[in-house]
C-alpha cells in the first residue's frame, strides 16, 4: 500500500516537473522527463511493486537467488576453464586431428615471415661507406626482414 502510493506520488511529481520543462519550450526534454515518470505508475498498475514486495520478504525468493546466483558462478567458471584450455574436448581433439593432417614435411622450406634463415645473395662482407659511417645496424634491420 505505501510502494504504491510513494510510486504514484514520484509519478505526479515527475509530471509537474514536465509541465514546467515543456513551459519553458523543451519539448523534447519534457516528453523524456514524463516517460521517465510514468514508468513508476505503469509499474504500480501492473502489479509488479506488489509482486517484488512480496518477493523482498520472502525467505523462499531469497533462497531461489541464491540458489541462481550459484547456478551463474558455476556457469562462468566452467566457461573460463573452457576458454583457457582451448574449448570442449571435441574441439581439442579436432584440432588435434587437424594439426597432424597439416603437419609440415621436415624438408620443406622456411616460412616467408620466418626468422630469416635463408642465405642472402649479397657476399658476406658489404663494402664500408667512404665516409667513415657505421651502417652495419641498418644492415641488420634490412637482413631482419629480408630485403
Amino acid at each position: 500500500m505505501i510502494a504504491e502510493t510513494v510510486c504514484s506520488a514520484v509519478a505526479a511529481a515527475g509530471l509537474g516537473i514536465a509541465a514546467v520543462t515543456a513551459y519553458r519550450k523543451r519539448f523534447l526534454a519534457a516528453t523524456r522527463i514524463a516517460a521517465y515518470s510514468l514508468v513508476p505508475l505503469g509499474l504500480v498498475m501492473t502489479g509488479v511493486v506488489e509482486w517484488l514486495a512480496d518477493t523482498a520478504f520472502s525467505p523462499t525468493a531469497w533462497a531461489g537467488f541464491g540458489v541462481l546466483g550459484v547456478s551463474w558462478m558455476l556457469f562462468a567458471t566452467t566457461r573460463a576453464v573452457e576458454r583457457r584450455r582451448g574449448g570442449t574436448r571435441k574441439e581439442r581433439k579436432e584440432a588435434r586431428a587437424a594439426a597432424r593432417r597439416d603437419a609440415v614435411a621436415p624438408t620443406a622450406s622456411a616460412p616467408s615471415l620466418g626468422a630469416g634463415s635463408r642465405q642472402s645473395t649479397r657476399p658476406a662482407t658489404a663494402p664500408k661507406a667512404e665516409s667513415g659511417e657505421d651502417f652495419s645496424d641498418i644492415e641488420a634491420i634490412l637482413k631482419k626482414h629480408g630485403i
